[in-house]
Protein backbone atom coordinates (compact mmCIF):
# COMPACT_ATOMS: atom_id res chain seq x y z
CA UNK A 1 0.00 0.00 0.00
CA UNK A 2 0.80 3.24 -0.71
CA UNK A 3 2.07 5.86 2.29
CA UNK A 4 2.34 9.60 1.85
CA UNK A 5 1.35 12.46 3.92
CA UNK A 6 0.41 16.23 3.15
CA UNK A 7 3.27 18.45 2.30
CA UNK A 8 5.29 20.20 5.40
CA UNK A 9 3.62 23.28 6.82
CA UNK A 10 7.13 25.20 5.78
CA UNK A 11 6.87 24.20 1.82
CA UNK A 12 3.05 24.33 1.95
CA UNK A 13 3.73 27.85 2.88
CA UNK A 14 6.56 28.62 0.64
CA UNK A 15 4.08 27.34 -2.51
CA UNK A 16 1.05 29.51 -1.39
CA UNK A 17 3.73 32.54 -1.36
CA UNK A 18 4.30 31.88 -5.04
CA UNK A 19 0.81 30.86 -6.27
CA UNK A 20 0.17 34.40 -5.19
CA UNK A 21 2.97 36.38 -6.32
CA UNK A 22 5.73 34.80 -8.72
CA UNK A 23 2.69 32.64 -10.51
CA UNK A 24 -0.02 35.50 -10.64
CA UNK A 25 2.50 38.05 -11.78
CA UNK A 26 3.27 35.72 -14.73
CA UNK A 27 0.32 33.79 -15.28
CA UNK A 28 0.18 34.80 -18.59
CA UNK A 29 3.96 32.92 -19.78
CA UNK A 30 3.00 30.10 -17.51
CA UNK A 31 -0.38 29.55 -19.37
CA UNK A 32 1.86 29.58 -22.71
CA UNK A 33 4.21 27.61 -21.72
CA UNK A 34 1.62 24.81 -20.28
CA UNK A 35 -0.32 24.99 -24.22
CA UNK A 36 2.11 25.06 -26.10
CA UNK A 37 4.46 22.50 -24.56
CA UNK A 38 8.88 23.24 -23.99
CA UNK A 39 11.30 24.16 -25.90
CA UNK A 40 14.98 23.87 -24.08
CA UNK A 41 17.91 25.18 -25.53
CA UNK A 42 19.76 22.50 -23.62
CA UNK A 43 19.67 19.91 -21.59
CA UNK A 44 21.92 20.24 -18.15
CA UNK A 45 23.07 17.30 -16.28
CA UNK A 46 24.08 17.91 -12.74
CA UNK A 47 24.21 16.36 -9.36
CA UNK A 48 21.19 15.78 -6.85
CA UNK A 49 23.37 17.46 -4.47
CA UNK A 50 21.04 20.22 -3.09
CA UNK A 51 23.46 22.48 -2.95
CA UNK A 52 23.68 22.84 -6.79
CA UNK A 53 21.75 25.17 -7.90
CA UNK A 54 21.34 25.08 -11.92
CA UNK A 55 18.44 27.66 -12.36
CA UNK A 56 20.31 30.27 -10.36
CA UNK A 57 23.82 30.00 -11.88
CA UNK A 58 22.81 30.75 -15.19
CA UNK A 59 19.96 32.93 -14.35
CA UNK A 60 17.44 30.62 -16.09
CA UNK A 61 13.36 30.70 -16.70
CA UNK A 62 11.04 28.23 -16.72
CA UNK A 63 11.09 26.31 -19.76
CA UNK A 64 14.57 27.59 -20.94
CA UNK A 65 16.59 23.92 -19.75
CA UNK A 66 15.64 20.22 -19.32
CA UNK A 67 17.33 19.29 -16.35
CA UNK A 68 18.41 15.85 -15.26
CA UNK A 69 19.89 15.17 -12.08
CA UNK A 70 21.13 12.11 -10.69
CA UNK A 71 24.40 11.04 -8.22
CA UNK A 72 27.47 12.54 -9.14
CA UNK A 73 26.15 13.79 -12.61
CA UNK A 74 27.19 10.67 -14.57
CA UNK A 75 25.87 9.22 -17.80
CA UNK A 76 26.12 5.61 -17.62
CA UNK A 77 27.48 4.28 -21.54
CA UNK A 78 24.70 3.10 -24.23
CA UNK A 79 23.13 0.00 -22.86
CA UNK A 80 19.91 -1.26 -24.78
CA UNK A 81 19.13 -4.45 -22.66
CA UNK A 82 15.52 -3.46 -21.88
CA UNK A 83 15.84 -2.82 -18.62
CA UNK A 84 15.09 0.48 -16.52
CA UNK A 85 17.77 3.48 -17.49
CA UNK A 86 16.45 6.94 -16.13
CA UNK A 87 19.32 8.96 -16.71
CA UNK A 88 19.46 7.24 -20.51
CA UNK A 89 16.21 7.79 -21.19
CA UNK A 90 16.30 11.46 -20.40
CA UNK A 91 19.43 11.89 -22.56
CA UNK A 92 16.78 9.96 -25.25
CA UNK A 93 14.46 12.48 -24.66
CA UNK A 94 16.33 15.79 -24.88
CA UNK A 95 17.39 14.77 -28.19
CA UNK A 96 15.46 12.75 -30.08
CA UNK A 97 11.93 14.54 -28.81
CA UNK A 98 13.20 17.86 -27.83
CA UNK A 99 16.18 17.88 -29.92
CA UNK A 100 18.00 20.53 -27.90
CA UNK A 101 21.31 22.39 -29.49
CA UNK A 102 23.51 21.66 -26.21
CA UNK A 103 24.19 18.69 -23.40
CA UNK A 104 26.00 20.15 -20.91
CA UNK A 105 27.48 17.87 -17.99
CA UNK A 106 28.00 19.63 -14.45
CA UNK A 107 30.27 18.47 -11.98
CA UNK A 108 30.96 20.35 -8.43
CA UNK A 109 33.26 20.68 -5.71
CA UNK A 110 32.86 18.90 -2.33
CA UNK A 111 30.65 15.60 -4.08
CA UNK A 112 29.56 13.16 -1.48
CA UNK A 113 29.23 10.23 -4.11
CA UNK A 114 32.52 10.72 -5.77
CA UNK A 115 33.88 11.33 -2.28
CA UNK A 116 32.16 7.73 -1.62
CA UNK A 117 33.40 6.34 -4.83
CA UNK A 118 37.28 7.32 -3.82
CA UNK A 119 36.13 6.01 0.26
CA UNK A 120 35.82 2.00 -1.62
CA UNK A 121 38.86 2.42 -3.62
CA UNK A 122 40.88 2.98 -0.27
CA UNK A 123 38.27 0.02 1.50
CA UNK A 124 36.53 2.47 3.79
CA UNK A 125 32.97 2.49 2.96
CA UNK A 126 32.46 -1.28 2.70
CA UNK A 127 28.67 -0.48 3.02
CA UNK A 128 28.66 1.16 -0.51
CA UNK A 129 31.03 -1.98 -1.72
CA UNK A 130 28.72 -4.11 -0.91
CA UNK A 131 26.72 -5.56 -4.14
CA UNK A 132 23.42 -4.35 -2.95
CA UNK A 133 24.26 -0.43 -2.51
CA UNK A 134 22.49 1.30 -5.30
CA UNK A 135 25.09 4.32 -5.26
CA UNK A 136 28.23 2.03 -4.53
CA UNK A 137 27.44 0.15 -8.35
CA UNK A 138 25.84 3.48 -9.50
CA UNK A 139 29.71 5.17 -8.83
CA UNK A 140 31.22 2.10 -10.36
CA UNK A 141 30.56 4.67 -13.32
CA UNK A 142 33.43 6.60 -12.22
CA UNK A 143 35.91 3.58 -12.34
CA UNK A 144 37.86 5.04 -15.90
CA UNK A 145 38.48 8.08 -14.54
CA UNK A 146 40.36 6.85 -11.57
CA UNK A 147 42.28 4.68 -13.15
CA UNK A 148 43.25 7.91 -15.13
CA UNK A 149 44.66 9.90 -12.42
CA UNK A 150 45.23 6.91 -9.91
CA UNK A 151 48.96 6.60 -10.06
CA UNK A 152 49.51 10.46 -9.24
CA UNK A 153 47.31 11.58 -7.11
CA UNK A 154 45.76 10.85 -3.63
CA UNK A 155 44.18 12.13 -0.71
CA UNK A 156 42.08 15.55 -1.35
CA UNK A 157 44.12 16.19 -4.47
CA UNK A 158 42.21 12.78 -6.18
CA UNK A 159 39.03 13.52 -5.15
CA UNK A 160 39.33 17.02 -6.55
CA UNK A 161 39.99 15.29 -9.97
CA UNK A 162 37.86 12.70 -9.61
CA UNK A 163 34.98 15.71 -9.36
CA UNK A 164 36.36 16.34 -13.12
CA UNK A 165 36.66 13.16 -14.20
CA UNK A 166 33.05 12.48 -13.57
CA UNK A 167 32.20 15.07 -16.14
CA UNK A 168 35.03 13.77 -18.48
CA UNK A 169 33.47 10.18 -17.82
CA UNK A 170 30.21 11.11 -18.82
CA UNK A 171 31.01 13.49 -22.02
CA UNK A 172 32.91 10.34 -23.51
CA UNK A 173 29.55 7.80 -22.54
CA UNK A 174 27.59 10.72 -23.91
CA UNK A 175 29.52 9.77 -27.55
CA UNK A 176 28.33 6.06 -27.16
CA UNK A 177 24.87 7.04 -27.48
CA UNK A 178 24.13 6.61 -31.49
CA UNK A 179 21.74 9.60 -31.92
CA UNK A 180 24.22 11.52 -29.68
CA UNK A 181 27.23 10.35 -31.97
CA UNK A 182 24.59 11.53 -35.25
CA UNK A 183 23.57 14.59 -33.60
CA UNK A 184 26.94 15.95 -32.90
CA UNK A 185 28.72 14.51 -36.32
CA UNK A 186 25.86 16.91 -38.27
CA UNK A 187 26.33 19.99 -36.06
CA UNK A 188 22.69 19.50 -34.36
CA UNK A 189 24.28 19.33 -30.52
CA UNK A 190 27.47 20.14 -29.34
CA UNK A 191 28.32 18.96 -25.61
CA UNK A 192 29.75 20.55 -22.60
CA UNK A 193 31.73 19.96 -19.72
CA UNK A 194 31.94 22.54 -16.32
CA UNK A 195 32.47 22.04 -12.70
CA UNK A 196 31.30 24.31 -10.09
CA UNK A 197 33.41 25.31 -7.36
CA UNK A 198 30.35 25.68 -4.67
CA UNK A 199 32.12 28.05 -2.04
CA UNK A 200 33.80 30.21 -4.33
CA UNK A 201 31.20 30.22 -7.16
CA UNK A 202 33.41 29.32 -9.92
CA UNK A 203 32.43 27.60 -12.86
CA UNK A 204 35.11 26.41 -14.80
CA UNK A 205 35.04 24.38 -18.58
CA UNK A 206 36.21 21.63 -19.87
CA UNK A 207 38.82 22.01 -22.72
CA UNK A 208 39.17 18.50 -24.67
CA UNK A 209 42.22 19.85 -26.77
CA UNK A 210 44.41 20.54 -23.37
CA UNK A 211 42.44 17.64 -21.64
CA UNK A 212 41.88 20.14 -19.04
CA UNK A 213 39.46 22.68 -17.24
CA UNK A 214 39.98 26.54 -17.60
CA UNK A 215 38.05 29.56 -15.88
CA UNK A 216 34.44 30.64 -17.34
Amino acid sequence: MTVAHPLPRKLASRYHGWKATGYAENKVWYRRLASEGQHPRAMIISCCDSRVHVTSLFGADEGEFFIHRNIANLVPPYEPDGKSHGTSAAVEYAVTALKVAHIIVMGHSSCGGVRGFYDMTMGTAPELADGSSFVGRWMDLLQPGYDRIKSDRSGPECVDALEKQAVIVSLDNLMTFPFVADAVESEKLTLHGVWHNIGEGDLWWYDPAEQGFKPV
